[in-house]
């Protein structure tokens, strides 16, 4: 194990058996918190990132819950009660991101992104700050994106500004009770959402890399480290902010 930045901590991280909530996950259990390894689908992906994490010697379990539904959503927080008897952190990551543009988009396309990207981390939101004491902090992952004009991506664009907002009004909501509420917004990140898989080309890659000040595709585990340090004590006088884990994408 890495280190004990979070030691004796218990965290939720939504959609987390690959990507960059997979990243998270394994950097919370190398620096001592015990983690829910929440997926939707992808059971073998998640189990496999639970292995990992043991074989390293960390905690975690893996559990089935799709936030877009909202009956699925407290169960999720459930389980974690009833294994771990406690919960500190919360990563909202969970989302869904279809590449289209306006005269494409069907309204259910429109509500699917909506149900997940919004609708899911305000449930998870609730839970969290039902049982989270003084000390708790929630990052909601948003993207570069809600602060950028990218064409073909209006509805998701649309979802991570609302998680912006909401994220603020959170933090003055909830900074009485002790409880932090942050917006970790990467860039352009190597991930099955964000690849040539999903539709992007190369040109368009590259033309993001041309943006980004730092000249490369960010990592997973360029965003992992910064999710480490919200939920450190490191982090215990910054609520409401949107940190941006972009590499300088159109600075």
């Amino acid at each position: 194990m890495s280190g004990q930045r979070l030691a004796g901590k218990v965290a939720i991280v939504t959609g987390s058996a690959r990507g960059i909530g997979a990243a998270i996950a394994a950097r919370y259990a190398a620096e001592g918190a015990k983690v829910v390894v929440n997926y939707s689908r992808s059971e073998a992906e998640a189990n496999a990132v639970v292995q990992s994490i043991r074989s390293a010697g960390g905690m975690a379990i893996a559990v089935q819950a799709d936030v877009g539904k909202t009956a699925e959503v407290a169960p999720l927080f459930d389980t974690a009660m009833k294994t771990f008897g406690r919960l500190d952190i919360l990563v909202n990551n969970a989302a869904i991101m279809q590449r289209r543009f306006l005269a494409d988009v069907t309204p259910e396309e429109f509500d699917a992104h909506f149900a997940v990207n919004v609708r899911g981390y305000f449930l998870c939101c609730q839970q969290a700050a039902a049982l989270m004491g003084e000390g708790g902090s929630i990052i909601n992952v948003g993207s570069a994106i809600s602060r950028m004009a990218y064409p073909g991506a209006v509805v998701y664009s649309a979802t991570k500004g609302a998680i912006d907002v909401m994220t603020r009004v959170l933090a003055a909501e909830l900074g009485p009770k002790g409880i932090r509420v942050n917006v970790l917004a990467p860039g352009s990140t190597r991930t099955d959402m964000n690849s040539i898989k999903s539709g992007k080309t190369k040109e368009e890659e590259a033309q993001e890399i041309a943006l980004t000040a730092l000249r490369r595709i960010g990592e997973c585990d360029d965003i992992a480290d910064a999710a480490v340090f919200l939920a450190a004590d490191e982090a215990r006088w910054i609520t409401g902010t949107w940190l941006d884990v972009s590499g300088g994408i159109r600075l």
